[in-house]
C-alpha cells in the first residue's frame, strides 16, 4: 500500500485498460487541510495541521507537507508538533468542511445518481449506466477529476474497479491527486502482492492473526485453507476474507446509506473529577446528538458513552433503549445510567455520547401513550430557536457555567477523521 504521506503511490496511464469496471471510489486528499489552504493561499506548500492549538487535542486532519513527518489524524497535537516542529496549526472550520463537501457530492450525482457517500470526503459511484452519456469508467474517473479541481480547487484521488472493495483499495494507492484503474481480469494479479492489513474492514487484530499463521499478503490468504481462516478469525470474518482475498465482493453502491452513529465529545483541557460537571457535561452532549438526530430525521435504538481517564485508559458502555428516541433527554438519562455504572479512580480526561442502531423516525409502531410528549415539545421549541438565533441561543439553565475546566471543541458532524 502508498504510504499515508503519498510515497509509493501508484497511478494508471491515460489509455489504461478499464474493462469490466463500473464502481469508482473517490477520495478527497487531505480534505480539511485541502479546504484550510484553498482558503489561504499563503498555507500552500507549507506543513500544516487542523487541530486545536492545545497539546492535549488531537489532529483532525494534515497536509501531505506535514505527513511526510509522520503526523497522521487522530495524533496528539503535541506528539505531532514534535515530529513536526515547523508545522502550523490552524483552527478547523467544519461549516465550510461541510459546504465544500455539498459540492463535490452534487458534482458526483450531476455524474450518476448512484453515489453512496461514505463521509464527509469520499464516497462510492456507479457508472455503469452513464457509459453512454460520458464515455467508459476510466474516462469518467478522469473527468470526475478535472470538475473536482476546476469547480472546488481541490484534487481528489479515484480508483476504478469492478467491484466496491478493490476500486476503495486502488484510491488508497494513488493518493495524493492520482488515478488508478484495475481492469476486472487484472483483479487477481492487483491483490496478490498486498498486505492482509489492506483488506477493507481486517483490522490490526484480524491481520496479526492472520500473520501469526504465516499469512501475510493477500495471496496467501487466498491459497490458504477455509478451515484456517475460520480458525484465526471465526466463521463470519473467515468467510469475509475467502470472498475478499478473491476479489469476490457483491455489495452494490446504497444510495439510501445512512450514518450508524451520530455521536458528540469533548476533552477537557484539565481531567476533571467532580461528578456533577461530567453528568453536565453528559447532559449537554446527549441534547446535541438529540438534535442532530432531529435534524436528519434518525431515532435511535442504542445509546453509548465513552470514558477516556488520565492515563489515557478508555471505556465504553452501551444500553438499548425500551423504544428507539431522538429526545435529548431520553438519551441523557441513559447516558446518566451508563456513566453511574463506571468504576471512576482516575480523573477524566475525555468524555463522549453516541445514538446508535439508528432508523427513520417514526418507523416503529406508535406506542399507547408517549412518555417523552412534554419533552418533544420543549426540544422542538428549542430546535426552532437554534435555526433562527444559532445554536446555544438557549440552553438548560443547569448547563450555564458547569464546564468547569473548559473543554476543547467538540467532534465535527463529520463520520470520522479526515485521513486523505
Amino acid at each position: 500500500m502508498g504510504r499515508g504521506d503519498g510515497t509509493g503511490r501508484l497511478v494508471s496511464p491515460d489509455g489504461a485498460d478499464d474493462t469490466g469496471t463500473g464502481i469508482l471510489h473517490v477520495d478527497m486528499d487531505a480534505f480539511y487541510a485541502s479546504v484550510e489552504q484553498l482558503d489561504d493561499p499563503s498555507l500552500r506548500g507549507k506543513p500544516i495541521i487542523v487541530g486545536a492549538p492545545d497539546s492535549r487535542s488531537v489532529v483532525s486532519s494534515a497536509s501531505y507537507e506535514a505527513r511526510r513527518f509522520g503526523v497522521r489524524s487522530a495524533m496528539p497535537v503535541g506528539q505531532a508538533l514534535r515530529l513536526c516542529p515547523t508545522a502550523i496549526v490552524v483552527l478547523p472550520h467544519f461549516g465550510r468542511y461541510l459546504q465544500v463537501s455539498a459540492q463535490v457530492m452534487a458534482i458526483f450525482r450531476d455524474i450518476t445518481p448512484l453515489v453512496e457517500p461514505l463521509s464527509i470526503d469520499e464516497a462510492f459511484l456507479d457508472v455503469r449506466g452513464a457509459r453512454r452519456l460520458w464515455g467508459s469508467p476510466g474516462v469518467i474517473a478522469r473527468m470526475l477529476r478535472d470538475r473536482v479541481r476546476e469547480e472546488t480547487g481541490l484534487a481528489c484521488s479515484v480508483g476504478v474497479a469492478a467491484t466496491k472493495h478493490v476500486a476503495k483499495m486502488a484510491s488508497t494507492l494513488s493518493k495524493p491527486d492520482g488515478l488508478l484503474i484495475v481492469a476486472e481480469a487484472d483483479t487477481a494479479a492487483f491483490l496478490g502482492p498486498r498486505s492482509v492489513r489492506a483488506l477493507w474492514g481486517v483490522g490490526p487484530k484480524a491481520s496479526e492473526a492472520l500473520e501469526a499463521r504465516g499469512i501475510r499478503t493477500i495471496a496467501d490468504a487466498r491459497d490458504a485453507p477455509r478451515s484456517v481462516l475460520d480458525r484465526a478469525l471465526g466463521a463470519a470474518m473467515g468467510d469475509r476474507v475467502w470472498h475478499l482475498a478473491r476479489g469476490l465482493d457483491a455489495r452494490h453502491v446504497d444510495t439510501e446509506r445512512v450514518e450508524k452513529s451520530v455521536g458528540h465529545e469533548e476533552t477537557f483541557h484539565e481531567d476533571i473529577a467532580d461528578t456533577a460537571i461530567l453528568r453536565s457535561e453528559l447532559r449537554r452532549l446527549s441534547d446535541r446528538v438529540g438534535a442532530r438526530l432531529r435534524s436528519n430525521g434518525w431515532e435511535a435504538s442504542t445509546v453509548a458513552i465513552k470514558v477516556r481517564f488520565a492515563d489515557f485508559t478508555t471505556i465504553s458502555r452501551s444500553q438499548t433503549l425500551p423504544e428507539p428516541t431522538a429526545v435529548g433527554q431520553r438519551i441523557g438519562d441513559a447516558a446518566h445510567d451508563l456513566f453511574d455504572g463506571v468504576d471512576r479512580v482516575l480523573p477524566v480526561r475525555l468524555i463522549g455520547v453516541r445514538a446508535e442502531r439508528l432508523r427513520p423516525a417514526g418507523s416503529s409502531a406508535p406506542a399507547l401513550w408517549d412518555d417523552d410528549e412534554d419533552w418533544r415539545r420543549i426540544e422542538g421549541a428549542l430546535d426552532d430557536a437554534a435555526a433562527r438565533f444559532g445554536r446555544g441561543a438557549v440552553t438548560r439553565a443547569t448547563l450555564l457555567g458547569s464546564r468547569g475546566g473548559g473543554t476543547l471543541p467538540s467532534s465535527p458532524p463529520a463520520p470520522r477523521l479526515d485521513r486523505g
